[in-house]
């Protein structure tokens, strides 16, 4: 073989390998999704098998005509990238377009947009659904969740493109099954989230399922307004007149100082915030969980207290949001307008009835061992904003539903308080039996039309100043568990005393009436009775 024909053969073989890298294009591991979207920027993300450009083309047209330039980053030791760009100069309440480049590869256009400043009064929608891992009975459940569930629920609810009636996506942790493999967060996750996550921006908090991965952290850009080096397992990002809190409910975070020091002095800021009226915090775990005892934590309930202590102090509402349990629940506090909502399950497998320990709580009104996810509705209005909570089921194995609404609460912002009830029996100073006492009261009445008699809270103390309470009934309009309502045919105007109470003794009672919208009216007048003379048996 001549000389120069060998030069050129292995030249040939030499470079013919670099052409074929050089026209080879990554692919999307991770198609673009929303982070920490704010009125005058948002974040856009994406995951490529190779190639380190990250460049955002975007505009208010599909013409784009604005580049940004990002970073991008390994994520597990190999050739695949996460890219990151940060879009700046936005105008609030304004619709962008925007397509993502990495070397030659160019994802679809997509839209956005962007969040109002607190001061607009505007209303929005947003999603809260959790605990989607992946149950290898139910593979595809949570892409039927996103696209059966809530991009199809959208549509034929509120029409129009999703960006212009969905604000954003809360998850309350467990978004796969182990957050320390890699491959599930690309098909378990963001694989089934495609057409949402393009959309809206998402903003999760831990779950025990995350193990506290790194790649939680390396996929998601949560607003880093949190304790130092714990900033992103706990952080408040405003949309409209509304907080949300992300917090961290898992074991070796419970008891950090720093994160209920961090919540006081938030929750103390927003207290002094007027343009702030409604508070959703989200985390994991449980205060009190009735398909699911285990479940609970202790942690979750000071962070319930906290909530409940600054909405009655404000006037302002507030909501926490979680999972772990795979149901949904919803429930209200006694004293506070303050909601419970488990917003369980999107995927993961459902805690069914008599599957593990359970308890019917005061608090829980609903308790449905099913799949879904909730809505809600902020409503900016300037003199009384509200909001409604809306569950919508896809329900279960057994009784399967296509979007159906279940269940709804509204809380506004001001309180409406229902007209003071009063005590039909007993009368003051009458003589009751008291072993077979049955109080009795007026009928419900209130100044607004849609009002409804929700709940009823009784009475008995020792002295008329209630110190020494020796019966307390606190009874709502409804309480749905184990597949019944075990509150049906109540009118709450009539409470039977099933304390014991001591014989020829003065005793003081007082009722006060609640509506659905959280709002108690004022106590009715006291009225003192006195127990007869009676054997120690019950009729």
């Amino acid at each position: 073989m001549p000389l120069s024909f060998r030069k050129l053969f292995f030249t040939v073989l030499l470079i013919a390998p670099l052409c074929a890298f050089a026209q080879k294009k990554p692919t999307f591991l991770v198609y673009p999704f929303l982070q920490d979207a704010q009125p005058n920027s948002i974040v856009i993300k994406w995951e490529t098998s190779f190639g380190e450009e990250s460049v955002v083309e975007w505009g208010e047209t599909n013409r784009l005509g604005n580049k940004a330039k990002g970073k991008a980053e390994s994520i597990n030791f190999g050739e695949s990238r996460i890219h990151e760009v940060q879009l700046t100069g936005l105008e609030r309440l304004t619709t962008y377009y925007y397509r993502v480049i990495t070397d030659g590869l160019r994802s679809d256009i997509y839209q956005f947009k962007t969040p109002p400043f607190p001061k607009d009064d505007i209303s929005f929608n947003m999603v809260a659904m959790s605990d989607m891992q992946r149950d290898h009975n139910e593979p595809e459940k949570f892409a039927e969740m996103v696209n059966e569930g809530v991009l199809k629920y959208m549509k034929d609810t509120y029409g129009g493109e999703v960006p212009e009636n969905l604000a954003l996506v809360m998850i309350p942790g467990d978004l796969v099954v182990t957050g320390s493999v890699y491959s599930q967060w690309q098909e378990h996750f963001f694989k089934p989230a495609k057409d949402l996550f393009t959309q809206v921006p998402v903003y999760p908090v831990l779950g025990n399922h995350e193990q506290n991965s790194l790649f939680y952290f390396k996929y998601f850009s949560l607003p880093e307004n949190g304790t130092g080096a714990y900033a992103e397992h706990w952080w408040f990002k405003d949309y409209g007149n509304t907080r949300i809190i992300g917090l961290d409910s898992n074991d070796g975070y419970r008891d950090i100082g720093q994160q209920l020091s961090w919540l006081k002095n938030v929750l103390a800021e927003t207290a002094k915030n007027d343009d702030i009226d409604f508070v959703f915090a989200q985390m994991h775990h449980p205060h009190k969980s009735e398909l699911w005892i285990p479940g609970e934590t202790d942690f979750s309930g000071k962070i319930v207290k906290m909530l409940e202590d600054f909405s009655t102090a404000t006037g302002k509402p507030s909501v926490h949001f979680f999972g772990h349990t795979h149901g949904y629940s919803r429930g209200q506090s006694r004293d506070h307008k303050h909601l419970w909502i488990n917003v369980a399950t999107a995927g993961g497998a459902i805690d069914n009835w008599g599957e593990f320990e359970g308890r019917d709580y005061d608090e829980f009104t609903v308790t449905e061992d099913e799949y879904g996810f909730v809505m809600v509705e902020v409503e900016g209005n300037a003199d009384n904003p509200k909001f409604t909570v809306k569950r919508i089921s896809r329900g279960n194995q057994e009784n399967p539903k296509d979007n159906v609404l279940t269940d709804s609460v509204t809380v506004f912002r001001l309180s409406v308080k229902p007209q003071q009830p009063s005590l039909n029996f007993p009368s003051e100073s009458s003589s009751v039996n008291p072993l077979n006492l049955t109080l009795k009261a007026s009928q419900f009445q209130s100044d607004m039309s849609e009002a409804f008699h929700a709940a009823s809270n009784w009475q008995i103390a020792e002295n008329t100043g209630f110190e020494r309470v020796v019966f307390d009934s606190w009874k709502q309009h409804e309480n749905w568990y184990y597949k019944e309502n075990r509150q049906e045919g109540d009118d709450l105007t009539d409470e039977k005393v099933t304390e014991r109470l001591k014989p020829n003794t003065t005793y003081y009672v007082r009722v006060r009436y609640r509506d659905q919208n959280l709002n108690w009216s004022d106590w009715s007048e006291v009225v003192s009775f006195k127990t007869s003379e009676t054997s120690s048996k019950r009729p």
